[in-house]
């Protein structure tokens, strides 16, 4: 048995394309009418391939197969970038659904092109759809299962405690979400961003120090810190971080580019320094990261689109020119 449903594609030519499309149906898949989704500049490297885009995905459960068991109908659910995984690996026997070696994930080429949040909906395994909890509104979960999940994972599997000073480079999509979390992990909170302009708001979601760093060769005053969040769309200037962190510190550079990663490794050595990579996360932090931001009220800053050919093209615009306040988030219109 397949399903229809349509999508929102990319294109050679950069254009958004609608079409129609169809899955299987397999016994243990879930059928959801997708609400609400984020979208991310992850969305943006795809827009010239001609594949479903979206990886933000949240809507209400219609149809279930029949050995589904966890996932009832009418539940209100997310989706994000690892749709599925060949469950056989040594990574995925380990939980690691990320590092699969054959997974099916947004953007990877061993993954569906026909799958995607912009889209009237989405036929997925229920082991990677995740409930939303009463207390975070459709609205606000979409950029959670990308957005959330990518600084969430490091804060909350490497090793960070209450009371550590945590850096938290750039207020953007992720840097924004980086700093809730972390204040409401009891961490204290240090921003670093390339201008003023955001002190306040960063300050009014959980920073306790704010630091600027444009024009500056060296960074004055700043205390050690322990754990330190990238969150910029580019490289930063390593030479301005690295001599404030703290001995046996990490750094985690989150920022996806090609650039080359320039840094000394003097003070890596003779401090005992780590650069621990970190993508996304497993579906065990998942749940657990849903449950933290409905217990601590963290929620993303959003602006509203609607699920429409145009209301796309203005999202892609808001987060190509750099005017988003912080997340897009396109709702179904129907």
């Amino acid at each position: 048995m397949s399903f229809e449903y349509s999508i929102f594609s990319g294109s050679e030519n950069g254009d958004i394309v609608v079409k129609k499309t169809e899955r299987p149906f397999r016994p243990n898949d879930v059928i959801i009418k997708i609400t609400h989704t984020g979208l991310c500049y992850t969305d943006v490297h795809q827009r010239k391939r001609d594949m479903a885009l979206g990886h933000e995905g949240v809507g209400i459960v219609e149809r279930i197969g029949p050995d589904v068991q966890t996932i009832e109908v009418g539940d209100r659910v997310g989706f994000s970038v690892v749709r599925d995984t060949c469950r056989r690996c040594k990574e995925c026997l380990a939980g690691e659904d990320m590092y699969c070696v054959k997974p099916d994930i947004y953007s990877h080429p061993t993954g569906s092109t026909n799958l995607g949040s912009l889209a009237s909906h989405a036929v997925i395994s229920e082991t990677f759809v995740f409930c939303i909890p009463e207390a975070i509104d459709n609205l606000y979960a979409g950029p959670l299962m990308c957005a959330g999940a990518t600084v969430f994972e490091p804060l909350y599997r490497y090793g960070v405690r209450a009371g550590e000073r945590v850096g938290i480079v750039g207020v953007g999509g992720l840097g924004h979400l980086a700093i809730q979390f972390a204040n409401k992990m009891g961490c204290e909170v240090v921003v670093f961003s390339s201008t003023d302009s955001k002190r306040d708001e960063a300050c009014e979601l959980g920073a306790h120090e704010f630091h600027t760093t444009k024009g500056k060769e060296k960074l004055e005053g700043v205390k050690p810190i322990k754990y330190l969040l990238v969150t910029t769309s580019s490289q930063p200037d390593w030479g301005l971080f690295v001599p404030i962190m703290d001995t046996r510190s990490t750094i985690f550079p989150l920022t996806v580019s090609e650039e080359a990663f320039d840094i000394s490794s003097f003070h890596i050595i003779t401090k005992g320094m780590r650069i621990q990579g970190s993508d996304v996360a497993p579906r065990s932090v998942y749940h657990a990261l849903l449950d933290f931001a409905a217990a601590q009220g963290i929620k993303p800053m959003v602006k509203q689109f609607p699920l429409t050919k145009d209301g796309i093209e203005k999202a892609f615009a808001a987060i190509e020119d750099g005017s988003l306040r912080y997340r897009a988030v396109l709702v179904a219109q129907d």
